[in-house]
């Protein structure tokens, strides 16, 4: 999730378990600052661009990572704050709290979080929520806010940070069980058309868990189809686009194109732009311009070859057509997303360019 999100919840989390003993203010200011210590992982120098890619959150969002560090991290607060004095298992507990949450609620996003490192090295991304969502955020950033002007403790604010706690963590379990809802019903539109997809995965749109981007995936192309709570008996408009196996082909014992495929766990496609064979990871953004493009390989007079991956940002990743789009669909109403129907010609015409 995006920075501020993590820094109100841990701010809420330390807030309910030592507001009591140093006060809201202060119990706000530290959770604030241990929700925002596992993401310091990306001051770690990396040696390309997919490395820090997709080693972004890896052990130091581990929750076995985080039990290790918590008594040390507890130990310093104890030392700083006399109120913790008595309680050094709780504030051991509250740093836990504050890193192993940070860390949840990363692994709800597409994005994922390798929270079971190094026991289960790969990344977990449910999909469920947006890395920015409103609706979980603004409740977490009001007591936040509160805590940081409330010097004492009360009964009342004790029960509004508790009560946005579970409201909040219950946003997330119902995300999960719209996101199950939707990819049924995707199946059986797919189903509809006569197509067995080889795997189906709902991801949330931006910004809220009412609208869902759903990708099927086939050895040869992918099919992108949006889908909303509010949608009518309206039939869907489904997006195909090639994935260009032969040119996966060209890469695909490349180290580069293995950990991107290990990463996006084989939502990929890859293209041919300007003599340089991109890999995009299908599950961040919208169709052509999504978040994470590299280039791994080029083309040279003896084939393509691997390069050194770089970071590819030839193509914007959204516009104001999009955001009309996106409010379009949101409300249920059906409507042809231009930029994704014109990318299939587009894409179609170097699909015949390979190694």
């Amino acid at each position: 999730m995006d920075s501020i999100t993590q820094f109100v919840l841990g701010a809420a989390v330390s807030t309910a378990c030592l507001g009591k003993k140093i006060g809201p203010r202060k119990a706000a200011l530290v959770g604030g600052l241990l929700g925002t210590v596992p993401d310091l992982d990306v001051l770690i120098p990396f040696a390309d661009p997919v490395d820090s890619f997709v080693y972004h959150r890896g052990w130091t969002h581990s929750m076995f990572v985080h039990a290790l560090a918590a008594p040390v991290f507890g130990e310093l607060l104890v030392r700083l704050y006399k109120g913790l004095r008595e309680h050094r298992w709780l504030t051991y507990l509250t740093v836990y709290l504050c890193f192993a949450t940070h860390a949840m609620i990363d692994a709800m996003t597409v994005y994922g979080t390798r929270i079971f490192w190094p026991f289960y090295p790969d990344p977990v991304g449910v999909g469920s929520v947006f890395i920015i969502d409103p609706v979980y955020s603004l409740p977490l950033l009001f007591v936040a806010i509160w805590a940081f002007f409330k010097r004492d403790w009360t009964q009342r604010f004790g029960r509004w940070v508790g009560g946005v706690l579970v409201a909040t963590s219950a946003y997330m379990l119902l995300s999960v069980g719209i996101q199950a809802h939707v990819e049924q019903r995707a199946e059986q539109i797919f189903a509809s058309q006569g197509e067995v997809p080889e795997k189906i995965f709902a991801i949330a749109a931006p910004f809220n868990i009412a609208l869902w981007k759903v990708i099927s995936l086939d050895e040869d192309r992918y099919q992108n189809l949006y889908l909303s709570l509010f949608d009518g008996d309206q039939e869907p408009e489904i997006y195909t686009h090639p994935r260009h196996p032969e040119l996966v082909a060209c890469v695909q014992n490349s180290d580069a194109y293995q950990k991107l495929d290990w990463f996006s766990r084989g939502f990929n496609r890859a293209e041919l732009v300007d003599g340089k064979v991109v890999i995009s990871d299908l599950r961040m953004g919208l169709t052509p311009g999504y978040a994470f493009r590299f280039a791994v390989a080029e083309q040279t007079d003896g084939g393509i070859v691997p390069m050194m991956p770089e970071r590819d940002l030839s193509l914007r990743r959204a516009d104001s057509e999009d955001f009309a789009w996106l409010g379009e669909r949101l409300r249920g109403r059906p409507a042809i997303r231009a930029a994704e129907a014109s990318e299939k010609s587009s894409v179609a015409s170097v699909a015949e360019r390979s190694c």
